[in-house]
């Protein structure tokens, strides 16, 4: 996720939003009082859900035509138990739950905050394969209302789900440590275009309205699912090695946008010659008629302002280093997932790593003068925010604001204190050995010291200690003259 200028204060989750949202929900009355649960993490503490693994989520909306009425929706599960379960918590916290099946027979269920607690027939022991089956209603709510899920555009809807949404949307197991595959069904009434994630693999026209499946070919986190449904256009291109890349505008700004979207492959080729080949089956960016803050990279379809691309007072070299930004992030946060949200520097300091070093070999924007700058904020960012590894918890009702500038140029700062230590070669030698020792999969930071001190042949663990914790910055290696500026001075 980066946030764009015109961002505005993350916008409030209303108390009145949640109480609705556990209301909606239908409840049976199980044998004791259901409880949330969660994973345990230190920033969303009831996030995600223990005793279980999730291989697959099968997603189907039909949307009704408007972007303000509720989309029927049957989520499925497949997963495996870890624990013995005679509850099953799901994270999911808006619409209305018709009916539960676990293994094909009915299952009672309740609302227990924003967890959905499904109690099957019979307990489940450790080790068994399950399927739950969830008929549910996916609610849109106007921006104002509350932080993530469905974004409404001018012509449809979008998914906005980082850091702690997708349960907003569809139940699930809503951590990015327990990434799946996921297929995703679309129906729409005609003169609507509906893509998702992944791969399309039918198209089935009935009755005045469509059905897009979609399929994923690589492990996705929650929090990266996108469906985008609007008047749209879908726009076809070759990628290196004969990647498909395909791209989703607003029909009526086709034009406008198209000259963008051309730069895609060669921006691929960038990155690939920087950390390797691209990790997934296809890339794009999705274009949205919406005023977001924000842009996001959902996986293998990047979520983007149309406003970005055609507000006159941005420049060509910004506009296309953000493009960069959440393209990296296709293998740093999407492949590449953090095992724990306190890990979200991995994320969001390589992607404005890249982003910088983007701007400085194609605009020649100095990354040298980009990270003084930085460092010259530092000690201010740590305060407000918190060290880059350790970042504070967001306020109640804004989700995204963990989001600060500690997790960007503060945790890049940090990328570039590496470099200084190591030297260039071994940095660029640990960075395409991390995203291929860990794609497809969830990591640390303690794995990321692991690493750099294993390719460096030396432990770093005091450095790192000090870059990514330590309440003041550290003295840059090979810059002492750089001082870091606190507030009042």
């Amino acid at each position: 996720m980066l946030l764009t200028p015109h961002a505005r204060t993350p916008r409030r989750l209303k108390a009145a939003a949640l109480l609705a949202s556990a209301v909606s929900v239908c409840l049976v009355a199980a044998s004791a009082p259901a409880a949330p649960l969660g994973v345990g993490d230190r920033l969303f503490p009831h996030l995600g859900n223990p005793g279980y693994d999730v291989a697959s989520y099968d997603l189907s909306f039909t949307y009704p035509g408007s972007n303000s009425e509720p989309l029927q929706a049957v989520t499925t599960i497949d997963a495996w138990t870890t624990t013995p379960l005679d509850r099953i918590n799901l994270d999911f916290a808006h619409g209305k739950v018709e009916s539960v099946e676990v293994d094909g027979e009915p299952a009672s269920f309740a609302a227990a905050d924003e967890d959905l607690v499904v109690t099957p027939e019979e307990a489940l022991p450790s080790g068994s394969w399950m399927r739950i089956t969830v008929k549910h209603t996916s609610d849109p709510v106007s921006a104002e209302d509350r932080d993530g899920g469905w974004v409404r555009t001018t012509d449809g809807l979008a998914m906005a789900n980082q850091a702690d949404a997708a349960h907003l949307v569809f139940p699930c197991n809503d951590h990015p440590s327990d990434k799946a595959m996921f297929t995703i069904r679309v129906t729409a009434p005609d003169g609507y275009t509906a893509v998702a994630n992944g791969l399309p693999t039918g198209v089935d026209r009935a009755a005045g309205a469509t059905t897009w499946t979609y399929r994923t070919q690589h492990p996705m986190a929650t929090e990266l699912a996108q469906v985008s449904i609007g008047r749209s256009t879908v726009l076809h291109r070759e990628g290196p090695h004969g990647l498909p890349v395909r791209d989703v505008v607003p029909t009526k700004h086709r034009t406008a946008l198209e000259p963008w979207l051309e730069k895609t492959p060669d921006q691929i080729s960038w990155m690939e010659s920087k950390v390797g080949r691209y990790p997934f089956e296809t890339y794009g960016l999705l274009m949205a008629d919406a005023d977001t803050g924000f842009e996001l990279e959902t996986q293998t379809l990047s979520l983007f302002e149309r406003e970005l691309f055609t507000e006159p007072a941005y420049p060509q070299w910004y506009v296309e280093s953000i493009m960069v930004h959440e393209l990296a992030h296709q293998w740093f946060g999407d492949s590449v997932a953090p095992a724990a949200w306190s890990d979200l520097w991995l994320n969001e300091g390589h992607a404005t790593w890249y982003e910088a070093l983007y701007a400085e070999e194609k605009a020649g924007k100095s990354m040298a003068a980009r990270m003084k700058a930085a460092y010259g904020a530092s000690d201010r960012w740590r305060a407000a925010g918190g060290p880059p590894a350790a970042p504070k918890a967001p306020d109640p009702g804004q989700k995204i604001g963990i989001f600060r500038p500690n997790v960007y140029d503060g945790a890049a700062l940090a990328l570039y204190a590496l470099r200084e230590e190591i030297g260039r070669e071994t940095f660029e030698r640990l960075e395409r050995v991390w995203v291929s020792r860990h794609e497809d999969g969830t990591a640390t930071t303690d794995d990321f010291v692991r690493l750099a001190s294993e390719l460096s042949g030396r432990d770093l663990g005091d450095f790192f200690h000090d870059w990514l914790y330590g309440e003041k910055t550290p003295p840059m290696p090979g810059h002492p003259e750089w001082k870091s500026v606190t507030a009042g001075r």
